[in-house]
């Protein structure tokens, strides 16, 4: 294996990377001060900024992988354009709470990285060091992510606790069939799906057309489902 290199560093022997991300937050602390419409921002009026930026990294994946007219040095100008975005979403909202005085963007890494090192035990051990080993499968590395997050907050006894409720009624069916499925509770019925994501696609988008046709709103219609499904399927802690 060929010897991890060492990052770039800058003349002062900070690495580039913290540079970087230092001038970035500086910029950041600086239009806030001087610039009206930057200084105005709340934490409510970013939140429109923040789900559009998040839809457009995933349009822009979909698109590259659905091999639209971009080459790949296009596709990849356009993915770090778009996360660059997403990233300003997080340091705004960071620099709203340091000038509260409540946390800054430190502090979000630093819980973040924690998180990160508690939640992935077959890959760290608890000071940060890394394990000796790495044996775990995927269906551990999930068993030992969702024992971790139980033991976080073991005052949720909801497998759906904390899908948010705002998402589009599609994802907020995907996400809580998927929490159901990992807390062994009960599933909902399952029907014939064809064999590939475009046919399933097809499908969803011929379901769509048959409730526009009778009057229906498909996205109301899910959510009601998804909302009935929640409320009545009986719910249990999977073993240890």
């Amino acid at each position: 294996m060929a010897k991890e290199q060492d990052a770039p560093s800058s003349p002062a022997g900070v690495p580039e990377r913290a540079c970087e991300l230092g001038e970035l937050l500086g910029t950041i602390a600086a239009l806030r001060e001087h610039c009206p419409w930057t200084g105005a921002l709340t934490h409510e009026s970013l939140v429109e900024y923040l789900v559009e930026e998040a839809y457009e990294v995933a349009e822009t994946i979909e698109a590259g992988s659905a091999g639209a007219a971009l080459g790949e040095a296009d596709f990849d100008a356009e993915l770090q354009g778009e996360l660059g975005d997403v990233l300003l979403q997080v340091v705004l909202h960071a620099r709203l709470a340091e000038e509260r005085g409540t946390f800054n963007f430190d502090d979000v890494a630093r819980g973040l990285n924690a998180k990160m090192v508690r939640r992935n035990p077959h890959v760290f051990r608890p000071d940060g060091s890394l394990q000796d080993s790495f044996p775990a499968t995927v269906e551990e590395i999930v068993q030992k992510w969702d024992a971790v997050k139980r033991a976080e907050r073991p005052e949720r006894q909801d497998p759906f606790a904390g899908i948010p409720l705002a998402l589009p009624a599609l994802a907020k069916a995907q996400k809580s069939i998927d929490r159901a499925a990992r807390a062994g509770v009960e599933l909902p019925a399952q029907a014939p799906i064809p064999e590939t994501e475009e046919e399933l696609g097809e499908l969803l988008l011929a379901v769509v057309r048959s409730a526009h046709a009778s009057g229906f709103d498909a996205e109301r219609a899910l959510r009601g489902a998804v909302r009935n499904y929640q409320q009545h399927v009986p719910q249990h802690q999977p073993p240890g």
